[in-house]
């Protein structure tokens, strides 16, 4: 049986550790792959998660590097809320049984002090096929993790605008001159989870010359379906006979990509609309830690906190007429596909990775870039649209036949074997 090891900083964490974890439990269901995860900092109990710091002692470094390596970037970030890993610190993984044991190594989001430059160089001297999925563009760039319209990356980094000493040779240059040299004798084969991504490699200096195979994340399509929207809502104790908004706003302190300004400004210019009714529509937000520093919104708000566990999550999908994502850039956000798979349709901006999911009019509304007036009038379509039923079988269909377990699995399996000496 084929042995397969996934390596990701953290256990469910974060987009990167849920896909993770979600393709882990797809492959194991084929019987035709003995797939294992091994993390290097683990938060959770769950027992099918191995990690590299197992010992009190090594939980301590894990935990300290991490710490520091965001302590010590203050002094050279500016007050921008872009994402940016230094390579300072490091973890080597190449003695690790579970490791050595396997026929395929599989790196998924190996930053946070995990596998800088150096550590990833070592990978080659186990003369295994390695996979590599990128989950953003830290891979390929000489720090960020989004890049909005910076093209730095497509030459040798420098002049960051992230960093503030930016200059030709700046951290950046020196972070993609040490990624540039690992990568000369690491062979890898590149999965980018949608075809944005996959563009964005193909621009990249880092990756020139590299094989790139467009596989999407999967999810657990028996938890995220579709059920009773009345019984979901009485569940969670929301009105049965409103037009329900669903949305994860959560202004992060770190994170300017998700769009949180134009969620708002969008909902006001709706709430303005002399067709729209503002005592029928309802917001409902999950995944705000607090409430306290939260805008004043314009529709009636419900706060749902911070969700954990998964069924909960499907049934809020199921209780909304629609899902809103006002992120500017992201790979391929799972929020979009876990409520399609309940049969939730779309509003997102046309960017990304979200085009992959979401079909204009036909399992969502696509609103152009940036444009608060368009995403609005994504959500006077959906309100106003004559056949919700189509809407929500379009949006399960488009799960189960682009991104259901079997699907992806298959599709990883594919790959892996084509990657072995007699594949």
């Amino acid at each position: 049986m084929l042995k397969v090891v996934h390596l990701n900083t953290y256990d469910g964490n974060g987009g990167a550790g849920r896909a993770c974890l979600r393709l882990n439990l797809a492959l194991n269901a084929t019987n035709e792959v003995n797939s294992e995860i091994v993390v290097f900092y683990k938060f959770g109990q769950n027992p099918a998660v191995k990690t590299f710091t197992n010992t009190l002692l090594k939980r301590g470094y894990a935990a300290a590097a991490i710490v520091a390596e965001r302590l010590l970037a203050k002094h050279y970030l500016k007050p921008v809320k872009i994402p940016f890993s230094f390579t300072w610190f490091g973890y080597s993984v190449v003695h690790h049984p579970t490791v050595l044991a396997a026929d395929v190594i599989h790196l998924h989001w190996v930053n946070h002090s995990f596998l800088n430059p150096k550590h990833l160089a070592e990978l080659a001297k186990l003369n295994k096929p390695i996979v590599w999925t990128f989950h953003d563009s830290n891979a390929f760039t000489g720090g960020c993790h989004v890049r909005y319209s910076c093209d730095h990356f497509e030459n040798e980094c420098g002049n960051c605008p992230v960093l503030v000493d930016a200059n030709p040779n700046d951290q950046s240059h020196k972070i993609w001159k040490q990624k540039n040299a690992a990568y000369q004798n690491l062979n890898f084969k590149i999965i980018a989870p949608s075809g944005w991504m996959k563009s964005s490699v193909l621009r990249s200096s880092l990756m020139k010359g590299r094989q790139i195979n467009v596989v999407p994340n999967t999810l657990e399509t028996n938890i995220f379906q579709p059920q009773n929207q009345q019984e979901a809502r009485a569940k969670l104790n929301l009105p049965k006979d409103k037009f329900i908004f669903l949305t994860g706003f959560m202004p992060s302190k770190k994170d300017s990509h998700k769009g949180a300004a134009y969620l708002l400004e969008s909902l006001e210019l709706l709430a303005d609309k002399r067709s729209i009714e503002v005592e029928n529509i309802e917001l409902v937000v999950f995944g705000n830690r607090n409430t306290e520093d939260v805008p004043a919104f314009p529709f009636k708000t419900t706060f749902l906190g911070t969700i954990s566990e998964d069924e909960k999550l499907a049934a809020c999908y199921a209780a909304a007429d629609a899902f809103l994502i006002p992120s500017l850039e992201d790979n391929l956000p799972y929020t979009v596909m876990e409520s399609l798979a309940c049969g939730t349709p779309i509003i997102a901006f046309k960017t990304g990775g979200i085009p992959d999911m979401v079909q204009h009019e036909h399992n969502g509304f696509l609103a152009e870039y940036r444009s608060s007036e368009s995403f609005c009038n994504g959500m006077e379509w959906m309100i106003n649209y004559p056949v919700k039923e189509a809407l929500q079988k379009n949006a399960r269909a488009t799960v189960m036949q682009k991104f259901s377990e079997k699907v992806i699995a298959q599709k990883h399996i594919e790959l892996y074997k084509s990657l072995l000496p007699n594949g």
